[in-house]
């Protein structure tokens, strides 16, 4: 049995864990599920199976559950751990027929998921409940090529907001990638960082200036269990040979639904006050720092899985921040006896790489002579020529005083891929010299719908009885388009108008929130509730705001804007959200300005900038705006999820055609700004593209919105709608960019092709 914290976690011989639910093969050497912790009533016990483990993230159901345990405490925290925690006298619920009905018919739901979900043959016949229980039915040695699991490196994870160990589209992506490789039931466990104090919190000043606060995440209160060493049944920890001494560093596990989720730490009493705060903030400033976390990250990555017992198949690096979890593989091949080019080669067959971004900044780079100087540890007692691993982090102009990571892993991997079509094509251009005539695939990211579909929504689909955890097979039975084609259009309209609603009331909050501490009169504080009119076309903006995003594309005739917006029969309101990291002046200028602007006499009442944009405010925007705006400088956006996930609300894209809209925008389902010719002066291009954005709203987006039937529906604006969610929910979904990570990478690598 293998302890985690507080609370224990075990599995018998058989596969199954003590409390019967059964585990994959795969993760023999991780836990199942938690015994009650903290102490529960026997009668309530699953309430701490549903509290430890993420599921509950993406299954409203869940959360609705913990509310009824403790409304107050889950507003506080949003979080079910400190729920149970806050609990000390259960016997109301115990008496409450309806809880009891609720909880039952929930933890059936989660056990049956978590059980009969994982295909373990049983009888000698391998079920087909999952999609890839369905693979081992029908393509037998495509499964058997990923019996043990594929491991899943990322520096940062957005699963849930409360979690604040993600800052933006990357760590989004990843949160997404292991629930959809939970509810398809592929073998993925995934390694990451626990960073104690998270990604900055974001204020904006009287003056629009930029904030920065950082929270403090207590393990000991999230659905987080510290995992126990199997050979001593002690804490866990790894070392990471560090220049002069050793750095311990612990492993935390997050269960997300049925893949496992390790968090390295390196906060421990063991380590000196110097190292402790290694894992403590995610994106650090500190150019030596943020090599220290990539070290932990990448090392402490590979041996806290080879502690466990854990050999995979593949290794997927998302992004280059965790390229040293090669070096580290490299190194433990030659020590024990493997010459270097057998282990080069040993190495590089089983690696794939995802590169992210075309933007020079977001591809990581560090000194040479410091990597050197760093890494030199690594290499003691190997064989290994330091000198031959630096050529390979060469960037693409070859300058020998950088270790480009993002060029070590594009040489060391089996097969790389970028995030869109258009981002290959750029890529491609961009690395030619590093891959050699070795191509950079395109597989176009998606959104895990379960998670980005509001509520009012979901609901039209699970009264079509369509499954959002099998979207594979509901889109290839037909089921998934017929759904959407056969949505009311009145009931459409309605799902998205209380969407709308409630996106207006958490605003309207948040706003007040921020005046008020502003010192703003009650005046003031009390116009708030006269901006919002849910029959106002409502444009929303939300993302990181570096400044090739162009946030201040709107504002380049600020009288043609102020007009489309004040008029008087068809009036429009702006929602901005974004942070700037705190290293990025010019970003966080960008924000300064927008503030500024929001609360002049011209757009005072038309613009609102919303602060600290994280998971819960991306919900609500991408939930309830009626347009997605996004206008970036092409060809620099690689993906752009955000727009995915609006687009499967029925939110159609008003979008330069960059990233996924190059390729998702049919002229239906959405509308493009400008169009695919780039030139060479970027203010002549900014011009271009601004001229393009406000034809666009003032012939075709307002027009639409506000054209109405007898009934008062838009119907025009219903039908662009429909296709928005037929163009994206299954085409722009993280299931079907699995399935193509399985069979154009994951197969290919576990099979060292």
């Amino acid at each position: 049995m293998f302890s985690f914290g507080g609370a224990c976690w075990g599995s018998t011989p058989g596969g199954t864990a003590d409390n019967g639910v059964a585990m994959h093969p795969a993760y023999s050497a991780l836990p199942a599920s938690p015994v009650a912790a903290p102490p529960l009533p026997a009668r309530l016990s699953g309430l701490s199976r549903l509290a430890y483990n993420f599921y509950w993230s993406w299954h409203p159901r869940v959360i609705s559950l913990f509310k009824r345990v403790d409304a107050h405490t889950w507003g506080l925290a949003r979080n079910p751990v400190p729920v149970l925690q806050a609990r000390t006298d259960w016997s109301d619920l115990l008496d409450n027929p309806e809880f009891l009905s609720e909880y039952e018919v929930v933890t059936r739901e989660f056990d049956t998921y978590m059980d009969a979900a994982w295909d373990v043959p049983r009888d000698g016949t391998p079920p087909t409940s999952t999609w890839f229980g369905r693979l081992a039915a029908e393509e037998p040695l495509k499964a058997a090529a990923l019996k043990r699991p594929i491991a899943y490196f990322c520096a940062e994870f957005g699963l849930h907001e409360h979690l604040q160990i993600y800052s933006g589209g990357l760590g989004i992506l990843a949160g997404d990638h292991l629930k959809t490789a939970s509810d398809m039931n592929l073998p993925l466990v995934a390694v990451g960082l626990l960073y104690r104090q998270g990604y900055f919190r974001q204020a904006i000043d009287a003056e629009g200036q930029q904030e920065h606060g950082y929270p403090h995440l207590d393990p000991e209160h999230m659905p987080l269990l510290r995992v126990s060493d199997p050979r001593t049944g002690r804490p866990l920890q790894v070392t990471v040979d560090l220049p002069g001494r050793k750095v311990q560093v612990a492993v935390w596990v997050a269960r997300v639904g049925r893949v496992p989720l390790l968090l390295l730490d390196t906060d421990l009493a063991d380590n000196a006050a110097a190292d402790r705060p290694i894992t403590a903030q995610l994106y650090v400033r500190g150019r030596e720092m943020r090599l220290h976390q990539e070290l932990v990250l990448g090392v402490g990555g590979v041996r806290a899985l080879a502690a466990l017992g854990i050999e995979p198949s593949a290794w997927h690096l998302n992004e280059g921040h965790s390229a040293f979890m090669l070096v580290e593989q490299l190194r433990a091949r030659m020590k024990a006896g493997a010459g270097y080019e057998a282990a080069m080669e040993a190495v590089k067959k089983h690696a794939v790489f995802t590169i992210h971004t075309p933007v020079s900044a977001g591809n990581e780079k560090f000194d040479a002579a410091l990597v050197r100087r760093m890494t030199a540890p690594l290499f003691e007692g190997t064989g290994m020529d330091p000198d031959r691993i630096f050529e390979l982090g060469r960037g693409e102009h070859g300058d020998p005083a950088f270790f480009d990571m993002t060029a070590f892993s594009l040489r060391m991997a089996t097969v790389s891929n970028a995030v869109s079509q258009l981002h290959a094509h750029t890529a491609n251009g961009t690395w030619k010299e590093v891959c050699e005539g070795r191509e950079i695939l395109g597989v176009t990211n998606g959104i895990h719908l379960g998670s980005w579909m509001g509520q009012r929504l979901r609901w039209l689909a699970e009264d079509k009885s369509v499954s959002l955890e099998d979207l594979g097979a509901e889109q290839r039975s037909g089921r998934l388009p017929a759904m959407v084609n056969g949505l009311d259009a009145a009931k459409l309209w309605d799902g998205h108008q209380r969407q709308k609603l409630e996106l207006f009331h958490f605003v309207k909050s948040r706003l007040r929130k921020q005046l008020a501490r502003h010192g703003e009169a009650p005046d003031t504080l009390g116009d708030v509730d006269k901006f919002f009119d849910p029959g106002v076309l409502t444009l929303g903006f939300a993302r990181r705001f570096a400044t090739y995003k162009r946030a201040h594309l709107l504002f380049t005739d600020e009288d043609r804007l102020a007009r489309i917006l004040w008029n008087k029969d068809r009036p429009v309101n702006v929602v901005f959200a974004g942070k700037a990291h705190p290293a990025d002046r010019p970003g966080q200028k960008v924000i300064a300005e927008l503030w500024q602007k929001s609360r002049s006499e011209r757009f005072r009442g038309r613009i609102f900038v919303i602060e600290d944009y994280d998971m819960r405010v991306g919900r609500f925007l991408v939930d309830g705006v009626d347009v997605w705006l996004n206008n970036p400088r092409r060809p620099l956006e690689a993906s752009g999820t955000s727009g995915m996930k609006a687009a499967a609300n029925g939110i159609p894209n008003l979008s330069i055609l960059d990233g996924w809209w190059d390729e998702g925008y049919l002229g239906n389902n959405g509308w493009a700004i400008g169009d695919r010719e780039q030139l060479a002066d970027d203010n002549a291009q900014d011009e271009k593209d601004a001229l393009s954005l406000y034809a666009a709203l003032e012939n075709d987006v307002v027009p639409l919105y506000y054209n109405r039937d007898q009934r008062g529906l838009p119907t025009g604006w219903i039908e662009r709608m429909r296709a928005a969610m037929l163009s994206s929910i299954w085409q722009f979904s993280t299931h079907r960019m699995l399935e193509e990570y399985v069979e154009r990478m994951y197969i290919p690598a576990a099979r060292g092709r």
